[in-house]
């Protein structure tokens, strides 16, 4: 299988080289990547300054670092560079969880959109930081089994799955739940400050608001069991279409 792989945490991040290191023994690999972290990106295109694409040879193999976001990756390498059409586009492991209403702001969820658009399947996958948990090493172990059990469904069907991992050791991951996107929010606060000349700044910051849903993306994240979410791309609300019809002049 010919996989495009990327991520919005950058192209040095240890997400998306781990996961390298597994997927590049059973598959061809194209890395292409931000040249720095683009979190909370959402999907941002770059329309007012040239695409710089720059050759990096790392122990995880030649990849290619962007000047831009996470969708002008995709859109580059699906478009412009790579020497053939990839079957699958991943985008991460991110280092940190992409659940609910996150997906509207992730850089990482929108990189497996994009290459959703242009018509591949594509998986966006996070691991839930918790305290020191920084080990990637089951996430990467697990899209590689899924790839070798599923993968031909996942790609007949162009699914577009978002894949979030615990942040506990593989031995303690419960099983797997298919979710749907919870409702989380952000209680934002702008901290208020002043720089050396006297300007005034300002820093968000904030807490998480969650919601302990049935069946929902951030239930089986705090339960202990990966969380596997299907997502479509039509914000159209259908059931509304008929009501609102007296509205048309």
């Amino acid at each position: 299988m010919k996989i495009l792989l990327t991520n919005d945490d950058g192209l040095y991040a240890p997400g998306i080289n781990q996961l390298y290191q597994v997927l590049k023994e059973k598959h061809t690999v194209y890395t292409v990547a931000p040249e720095k972290e683009m979190s909370a990106t959402g999907h941002a295109i770059t329309l007012h300054k040239p695409l710089r694409v720059k050759e990096v040879d790392l122990d995880t193999g030649i990849a290619r670092a962007v000047n831009g976001t996470p969708s002008d990756c995709v859109k580059l390498a699906l478009e412009a560079i790579l020497p053939s059409p990839p079957d699958l586009v991943i985008s991460g492991i991110n280092s940190g969880p992409n659940l609910g209403n996150d997906v509207f702001y992730s850089g990482t969820v929108s990189a497996a959109v994009e290459g959703f658009f242009l018509g591949y399947p594509a998986l966006a996958v996070s691991l839930a930081l918790e305290g020191d948990f920084r080990d990637f090493s089951f996430g990467a172990y697990y899209i590689n089994k899924l790839l070798a059990k599923h993968g031909p469904k996942i790609l007949e069907e162009k699914y577009l799955l978002n894949i979030n991992f615990p942040p506990r050791p593989a031995e303690q991951i419960r099983g797997t739940k298919i979710t749907k996107l919870s409702h989380r929010n952000y209680a934002n606060v702008f901290d208020q400050r002043v720089d050396p000349r006297g300007q005034k700044y300002y820093w968000m910051t904030g807490s998480i608001e969650e919601m302990d849903e049935k069946e929902s993306d951030t239930l089986a994240i705090r339960e202990g069991y990966v969380s596997i979410t299907p997502l479509c791309v039509d914000l159209t609300s259908h059931e509304e279409i008929p009501e609102l019809k007296e509205l048309e002049l």
